[in-house]
């Protein structure tokens, strides 16, 4: 019921990403991302509706081939299978929801 981020380790993606799994069940998931400057999220799709909430930082986010720039306090919807990628302008932390969960994660 209750997740403590300071019991959780990052776990090191590779190339300036580290994640957090933090709550989640079988119908959604929070993950917490953070981003080295430079660093680059590649552009992927998946079946899971995406809301990322920008906690620092800036990045230049692609969805659907549209590409914007965002900072702490803008959020972005991703529907499902709509390619979506990104590159951090400056070092932050991203705040992304799923549902349903990312089982690809655990």
């Amino acid at each position: 019921m209750f997740i403590y981020n300071q019991n959780i380790e990052l776990e090191d993606l590779g190339e300036g990403v580290k994640r957090k799994i933090l709550a989640h069940s079988e119908n959604m998931m929070t993950v917490e991302v953070h981003f080295d400057e430079g660093a680059i999220g590649a552009m992927h799709s998946h079946p899971h509706e995406q809301i990322t909430y920008v906690l620092s930082g800036e990045f230049e986010f692609t969805i659907g081939g549209e590409s914007k720039i965002v900072k702490a306090g803008d959020t972005m919807y991703k529907k499902p299978d709509v390619v979506h990628g990104c590159t951090c302008l400056k070092a932050g932390v991203l705040l992304d929801n799923f549902t349903p969960m990312r089982k690809d994660f655990l």
